[in-house]
């Protein structure tokens, strides 16, 4: 196990970016509400694929928890129900955490298969757990960074909850978010006392403190991120998905400070690149940042100016994601030497 273990933090790593691939293409197809009900689906574990499957028929026997729409409204079924001609309100109880009433068939499995990923991704960090109880003696700090980071991801599953109780309440993805990096944090932490870097990066204090405002800025950036996607989200309700056109129209302050603070962004990262050519440090990831810069940058130019064209959305959040683990790990190796 101790062989492999580097393997399997590398795979959860992995895991963890393809949730946040699943989670933006959730987003990007307005999937997010595509089961009302957390961690089933409609009362089910398997996702209906029709209507009709989740729409209240006479003469049809439903079981306990079984969700359906009726007269635009979610019923949930408290106990195995048997139908008659007429709809008996008694059978059933009102689902009342929020009051999106609606089925999408592709909706629903796209927000499904998120969550079998996300369920995957689960049982990879009870390996990461198994292999890291390996290195207790020899190194502590293994396994409490790997207890602590599947810690995280029981609350990150209860947040996907909450998120879908709240009906996509802008508060709560962006908390969702946020601690989805922290998660990638601790993980990139561990692969990087796994991997045992022999190779000796210059030091450079400057560069180390302007590592760390990228990374915050990389965080502002991703969670006002958020709050413009909420946004989008609404005028998609507003104007029906098919007017992108509209997606953007009016906008709030969040979306000008969320576009104008690329500018920052950019010069702080081109920073980091410049002190790195003049002072010859040493760190290839650098050549990465700018690379994931320019995909979320134009990305962004895209959605903004062409109307969302497909895949974009997806790339964008992907790449901000992907950006601040590069910089994080970037400034493992910057301070490693102090």
């Amino acid at each position: 196990m101790k062989n492999r273990f580097p393997t399997i933090v590398k795979v959860t790593l992995v895991s963890l970016y393809l949730i946040f691939l699943a989670g933006s293409i959730v987003r990007m197809t307005g999937s997010g509400m595509g089961c009302p009900d957390w961690p089933k689906c409609f009362g089910y574990y398997i996702p209906p694929t029709s209507e009709e499957q989740i729409t209240w028929q006479p003469n049809t026997t439903y079981k306990e928890g079984i969700i359906i729409i009726k007269d635009e409204i979610l019923y949930v079924a408290e106990k195995k129900v048997n139908t008659s001609l007429l709809f008996n309100v008694a059978n059933w109880k009102e689902y009342t955490k929020h009051e999106y009433a609606t089925f999408n068939k592709f909706h629903t499995w796209v927000e499904y298969i998120n969550r079998l990923i996300t369920v995957l991704s689960g049982f990879i960090f009870l390996f990461l757990l198994a292999g890291s109880l390996k290195f207790r003696k020899e190194n502590k700090w293994i396994p409490i960074i790997s207890f602590i980071a599947f810690f995280f991801m029981l609350v990150e599953a209860f947040l996907g909850k909450m998120v879908v109780d709240s009906n996509l309440k802008p508060t709560m993805i962006t908390i969702h978010m946020v601690i989805g990096l922290l998660i990638i944090g601790l993980i990139l932490r561990l692969l990087f006392i796994i991997r045992k870097e022999k190779v000796a990066f210059k030091y450079h204090s400057l560069f180390n403190k302007l590592l760390i405002l990228s990374i915050i800025f990389s965080l502002i950036q991703i969670a006002m991120g958020t709050q413009v996607r909420q946004f989008i989200d609404e005028q998609v309700k507003l104007f029906g998905f098919e007017n992108k056109e509209y997606s953007l129209m009016n906008p709030s302050f969040k979306f000008y400070f969320h576009r104008s603070f690329t500018i920052a962004i950019i010069l702080v990262n081109f920073g980091l690149f410049y002190l790195n050519q003049l002072h010859k440090l040493g760190y290839k990831l650098v050549k990465w940042i700018l690379v994931l810069l320019f995909l979320e940058t134009i990305t962004g130019i895209l959605m903004y100016y062409a109307e969302f064209p497909l895949g974009t959305q997806a790339i964008h959040l992907l790449s901000g994601a992907l950006l601040f683990g590069v910089q994080f790990y970037l400034w493992l190796q910057s301070r490693k030497t102090q």
